[in-house]
């Protein structure tokens, strides 16, 4: 028999009461150590609602330093090519609410940011996001209205930076995937030349 939970009281109640710093430690405004966590954080993972309520978690990732503190109180992450659904985008359009959380390799802790985002085709700071001689597709500016760091506990449990609990292997190639999964038009070998060593070379274009 499942129980399910359907009151705030009674979550509150099997979860207990967060200490006062954790109920407290968030904020509004960068602090010079956000900084330079964004400065040193290759990946991010930015979650979205779309007006009906539906979700979408993408990731997104480029060289350390890819998230630019505008101000004290705004951020820009760069938009490369990828796959064109832009699944998160479109909810951003009916919806502005975003939360997005930036991991550094090794490092157990994360930095969550909560805000209201809005998509920019073109601003003066694409120059300064350029890699390998490409300017952003467009940018994800996001107004931060919460920030804090998140504890280490989910990334300790798992072992996620522990080399000896990875196992790659334990599921089929990305090509294999798509062609058995996707049921995808092309043959297994064009999806693993097309998934193969050039993969990585056509990133930014």
């Amino acid at each position: 028999m499942t129980v399910d939970i359907t009151m705030h009281e009674e979550l509150r109640e099997l979860l207990g009461v967060p200490t006062a710093q954790a109920a407290t430690k968030e904020r509004t405004h960068l602090h010079e150590r956000d900084r330079q966590w964004l400065a040193a954080s290759p990946f991010c993972l930015v979650a979205t609602a779309g007006a009906d309520g539906t979700c979408d978690v993408s990731p997104k990732g480029d060289p350390p330093g890819f998230a630019l503190p505008i101000d004290d109180t705004t951020i820009a992450i760069p938009e490369r090519p990828g796959n064109r659904r832009a699944d998160g985008f479109h909810n951003i359009l009916d919806n502005p609410h975003v939360g997005l959380i930036f991991l550094i390799p090794g490092r157990t802790d994360t930095l969550r940011i909560n805000g209201r985002a809005r998509l920019v085709r073109e601003a003066p700071f694409f120059d300064s996001m350029t890699v390998k001689g490409h300017r952003p597709i467009l940018a994800l500016v996001v107004a931060i209205e919460e920030i804090f760091y998140h504890c280490a506990k989910a990334f300790l449990r798992s072992q996620l930076w522990s080399p000896q609990t990875w196992t790659p292997e334990v599921l089929p190639s990305r090509a294999r995937l798509a062609k058995e999964v996707e049921v995808r038009a092309e043959s297994l070998a064009d999806l693993q030349s097309y998934y193969g060593p050039e993969y990585a070379r056509r990133l930014y274009t």
